[in-house]
């Protein structure tokens, strides 16, 4: 498929607006200053940042011809090497993600400020601990009469990221880890209002790579990510795959780039509460995946449907393990202060990005109430028609909806996840309901009886990324998401038994 100039800048542009809907100022910072003398040199500045001569080592660069350049010649001198130096490299991100979380972490919520520091420092140690690496690539070997075959995985060359600001650096490192996995090398297009945080990491990232095997910018990034260098990485011909996590518009986007591209798109991961469920422990585990990182994680409990015969004594668990819940005044004040009309529909709501990653005090704060004692969540009864229901919010309050039985309750889930295939999570323990909801719902990640957190390997079993490519169907990736599959046969020899 062969995309015009305009399609193509069309798909950017939306990529990007859909990247700036953030509430640090990333409008500013996406567009560049609104000052007069800005805007006469946006053109100039532009080109220079195409196509000019480098400044940068260790990965940095203004310019993305340059960072491409640089991650061309990176993964050339990789495949040289051979497969260990790859593990080599990765023990390097692994490390400093470890070693120096606390540091990154304080960092990157400095910057951001959205979120909660506690979890910004965990999601890099898990980060290091728990992605995939080279131990994920194994050789499929086929042996009989006729000869033997093989099966091994190569790499596609460069691959162009886009990285949100909910997670900048984790998810750069993580989608580092599994790229060089697979031989590849890297060039990111971070979120304005990240990118502070992810060009620090990529400096640190290949300094200690150059240390290690020699092969410096393996992992690039631009260090003042634009409308234009984002266009100038989803055009470049040696880019040769694209993996872009963010929402609905993100996805459809990159979906309709000419390049093969790795989609993690939106979620509104409803949950389920039948009359057999443990309710202390649906209790906490709610409150351990809706509060992380102030509930910016997508897999995060958005909206909860539990089943009348135990709704009342599962509000009081939630009491009993610290949340707290709102009257239903503060509820109305909250709606009406988290969601604000969308700019093209006045009909539609949209969250208010100011509320997005806060603290429960700010968020009650900018509601115009207090709260009663501290809490890292929020909860109410509320009706489906609230907004908080249907809206991927991505904040620590949760509604929770009363319905007559569980087959209610799971329909419900079914219509309030929009079809994203992405998250679910139920507390039960009925064979046929987990049987029945795991077909009905048709997710990529299904967790039973715990907090979203299990679904990727933090509490529960598995392994970890924060690039979960629902749209186009990879799931959790892997370092098998990003290579491709080659097969040599031989007819009539080489088998040796």
């Amino acid at each position: 498929m062969i995309l015009s100039d305009a399609a193509i800048s069309r798909v950017v542009h939306e990529v990007l607006a859909e990247l700036g809907k953030h509430p640090a100022n990333s409008e500013r910072k996406l567009a560049g200053s609104a000052s007069s003398e800005r805007k006469s040199t946006t053109l100039a500045s532009s080109e220079r940042k195409l196509a000019g001569p480098s400044q940068s080592r260790f990965g940095v660069f203004n310019h993305v011809n340059d960072a491409v350049a640089a991650a061309s010649e990176a993964q050339r001198a990789l495949e040289r090497q051979g497969f260990e130096a790859r593990g080599k490299a990765i023990a390097c991100i692994r490390k400093i993600c470890i070693e120096q979380a606390e540091e990154l972490g304080r960092l990157e919520f400095e910057e951001t400020r959205i979120g909660r520091l506690d979890h910004k420092i965990e999601k890099l140690i898990v980060c290091g601990e728990r992605v995939p690496g080279v131990e994920f690539l194994k050789t499929h070997a086929y042996s009989g009469g006729n000869g033997i075959a093989l099966t091994e995985f190569a790499p596609f060359g460069v691959i162009g990221a886009i990285t949100p600001v909910t997670h900048s650096l984790p998810t750069l490192a993580c989608n580092a880890i599994n790229m060089l996995a697979g031989g590849n090398a890297v060039v990111c297009n971070p979120h304005p209002s990240g990118a502070r945080i992810a060009v620090e990491g990529v400096r640190r990232f290949n300094q200690a790579i150059v240390q290690a095997i020699g092969i410096d910018n393996l992992i690039t990034v631009i260090a003042e990510p634009t409308l234009e260098t984002a266009q100038a990485i989803f055009d470049h011909r040696d880019v040769k795959m694209l993996c872009v996590t963010g929402g609905p518009a993100v996805g459809r986007a990159a979906l309709r780039s000419p390049k093969r591209a790795i989609v993690a798109g939106p979620g509104n991961p409803p949950v389920v509460v039948d009359e057999t469920a443990d309710l202390d422990n649906a209790a906490a585990s709610i409150i351990r995946g809706a509060a992380y990182d102030n509930n910016l994680l997508c897999i995060g409990e958005k909206e909860v449907f539990a089943v009348d015969a135990i709704f009342d004594d599962l509000l009081a668990a939630m009491e009993r393990h610290g949340a707290l819940r709102l009257k239903p005044a503060e509820v109305d004040r909250l709606t009406k202060a988290a969601f604000v009309r969308h700019p093209e529909d006045a009909s539609k709501l949209v969250v208010n990005k100011d509320f997005i990653g806060q603290d429960p005090k700010v968020l009650a704060e900018k509601s115009g109430f207090g709260l009663s004692r501290p809490t890292e969540l929020l909860f109410a009864e509320t009706d489906e028609s609230n907004p908080f229901v249907e809206q991927e919010q991505m904040m620590p309050f949760v509604p929770f909806v009363r319905v007559k039985d569980v087959e209610t309750a799971i329909e419900l889930a079914r219509k309030y996840e929009h079809g994203f295939r992405h998250t679910a999570i139920l507390h039960s323990r009925n064979v046929d309901v987990i049987t029945h909801m795991g077909r009905v719902m048709d997710v990529s990640i299904f967790v039973v009886n715990g907090p979203c957190t299990a679904g990727l390997g933090v509490g529960g079993e598995g392994y970890l990324s924060y690039s979960i490519a629902t749209p186009t169907g990879e799931g959790v990736t892997t370092p098998l998401t990003f290579v491709r599959e080659r097969r040599l046969a031989v007819r009539g020899s080489l088998r040796v038994v």
